[in-house]
């Protein structure tokens, strides 16, 4: 992961998400809104924009840490759906959302951006989050 070096987080994940943990290729960070379970992962390998920019290794490193988180994500939560997205239209650094549906949610069956402002976590809720996802961010170390 040659780049690694070079890697700043956009300043608008930064504000937006919490951070968690580190991958082998990610920073892991939660989506600072407890309305859905939502982590993004950002490959952390500096000026980056989209997956076909990392190397072959970087690419599969990419798709098997998301598959990982992904599924422990649904297995914790138990939603319906997964949703795993990579727009980069408000933040052109590459980021994968990976959010937990579940049916009659705020925004189901519908996207989840600009349903609703942000409910951020309080201190509480977030150590609780943390707790939570311990064993799955194990996984992902």
């Amino acid at each position: 992961m040659s780049q690694v070096a070079e890697f700043q987080l956009h300043e608008r994940l930064a504000a937006d998400t919490i951070d968690l943990s580190r991958s082998q290729l990610c920073d892991i960070r939660l989506m600072n809104d407890r309305t859905w379970p939502w982590l993004l992962l950002v490959p952390a390998v500096g000026g980056i924009r989209e997956i076909f920019e990392l190397s072959d290794e970087q690419q599969q490193r990419l798709i098997y840490e998301s598959s990982v988180l992904s599924r422990g994500m649904m297995e914790l939560f138990s939603g319906d759906k997964m949703n795993v997205a990579a727009l980069g239209n408000m933040v052109p650094q590459l980021h994968l959302h990976h959010i937990v549906r579940f049916e009659g949610d705020p925004a189901w069956p519908g996207p989840v951006w600009g349903v609703q402002p942000p409910v951020p976590y309080s201190e509480d809720e977030l150590e609780v989050a943390r707790e939570r996802l311990a064993p799955v961010l194990a996984s992902l170390a």
